[in-house]
């Protein structure tokens, strides 16, 4: 039996096709291909970095989907059905919109796969499947195999090497899919298992793709100590909590982090209690950041702008905190309500979703009316503050002084620069098609009234 696991990927995805994407695998799609039962030929597409063949001979196809891809994943099932080929869902999307996602497939996995899949592959193979696999609870994380990345291409990545030590995470913030989809719990690897994983990667660089590593202190400090006679070198995401335990940090410098993603959300601690991010305290950021710089580790922060309580003041005054603090780098994200979050919920419920096209439910775009700005000015500050962010001038003056890192910044940082250059041209392009839309729409009035006139 032949199988095709397949993580779709929108059309104007801005790293679509290129060279070296700079993003890094799905893990799901090589941890789907080891568990899948003997005898199952897999081959995997990432369509990031790669076409999907049409033509090749497949008996199941399955579709790893996250919100943004689901209509793009929609197309991809369609197609191969029409040929007569099973299709399987699953992921956090079709997970929380089962009903929906059933509509395009012949299965839906809802939850996490590892206890599903080999009974969903068998069931194919009989030619049973059933609608619905449904996880019980959050599957052990014991056990697993190593994940086949052989099926990958990994000279298409920036970052081509992952690897995950523990799943979920044990907050609870009212924007994200994580908790909904992981149901609030957070669970641990073997370390033994975790070590294999690492010392099958080829090179000394991976990123760890974890939610946030290091949110069991205990378990924390024994993978670190474990990683170090390993001499890799490796970022993550972890909570701002890393950077009140001292001997924590001094562990992760000398077991090879030089990066962190870290979640600094807001720079209001009003805004921060809202949305259940109890675990930042903004007036401890700068020293925390020192803390961890310090170290020789770097930082890249992820804030969100377009809750209730920002105005237009929030893009200068979080761009200039980056510039003061000389984060490595930042990201920006549009408030987005994903499915099956709190926060999708409230925003339905008060009448303020724009639309549910799924395609721009990104972070990209703006897809609700915020309260205290309009659409338009969250869409063009959020991509303002990139742009200063992420101008020559500013990458030189957020240069770290620790140059052994200065490959990795640089890469990261230009990765931003051509992505922040990629974003206004696609944005003009939207707004020129929207305007064109306009125009045709009104011409097509204009016309309809002439012919109604010509028979009065």
């Amino acid at each position: 039996m032949r199988v095709k696991i397949i993580a779709p990927c929108r059309p104007d995805h801005i790293w679509r096709k290129k060279k070296a994407a700079f993003v890094f695998p799905p893990l799901a799609l090589p941890l789907l291909a080891a568990l899948a039962p003997p005898g199952i030929e897999v081959s995997l597409c990432d369509e990031v970095v790669q076409e999907i063949d049409w033509d090749e001979e497949v008996d199941l196809v399955a579709l790893s989907v996250i919100t943004p891809t689901a209509p793009r994943a929609y197309q991809v099932a369609d197609r191969f059905r029409a040929r007569g080929v099973k299709v399987v869902m699953g992921g956090i999307h079709p997970s929380l919109l089962p009903a929906e996602a059933l509509r395009h497939a012949d299965a839906v996995a809802i939850g996490e796969a590892e206890q599903l899949w080999p009974q969903i592959v068998e069931d194919a193979r009989q030619g049973r499947l059933k609608p619905l696999y449904r996880a019980a609870s959050p599957p052990p994380l014991q056990g697993l195999p190593l994940p086949r990345y052989d099926l990958l291409d990994s000279r298409r990545y920036l970052i081509p090497n992952v690897v995950q030590a523990s799943r979920g995470c044990p907050f609870d913030c009212s924007f994200c899919s994580v908790s909904a989809f992981s149901g609030h719990t957070y669970r641990l690897r073997p370390l033994s298992e975790v070590i294999r994983d690492i010392s099958s990667l080829p090179g000394r660089f991976f990123l760890f793709v974890d939610d946030n590593l290091l949110g069991n202190k205990g378990y924390g400090r024994r993978l670190l100590r474990a990683l170090i006679p390993l001499r890799r070198q490796w970022v993550t995401q972890a909570s701002l909590s890393v950077a009140r335990d001292e001997e924590l940090l001094d562990l992760a410098a000398e077991a090879g982090c030089i990066g962190l993603l870290i979640g600094f959300e807001s720079l209001s601690q009003e805004i921060l209690e809202a949305v259940g991010k109890r675990a930042n305290r903004a007036e401890e950021y700068k020293d925390l950041i020192r803390r961890i710089r310090s170290r020789g580790i770097g930082i890249q922060g992820s804030f969100v702008f377009g809750f209730d309580q920002d105005d237009p003041s929030v893009f200068g005054r979080t761009a200039e905190f980056v510039e003061e603090t000389q984060l490595d780098a930042a990201n920006f994200c549009r408030l987005t309500p994903f499915p099956g979050t709190r926060l999708f919920s409230q925003l339905q419920a008060e009448g303020r979703l724009l639309h549910r096209d799924w395609r721009y439910y990104d972070r990209e775009h703006v897809v609700f009316r915020p309260q205290r700005m309009s659409p338009q000015e969250l869409e063009e500050g959020t991509l303002w503050a990139y742009q200063r962010i992420y101008s020559i001038a500013s990458i030189l003056r957020r240069m770290p002084p620790n140059w052994r890192h200065l490959f990795f910044y640089l890469a990261v940082n230009l990765g931003y620069l051509y992505g922040t250059w990629q974003q206004r041209k696609k944005r003009a392009k939207e707004e020129m098609l929207f305007h064109d839309a306009l125009h045709s729409q009104s011409a097509g009035f204009q016309e309809e009234k002439a012919g109604v006139e010509s028979h009065l």
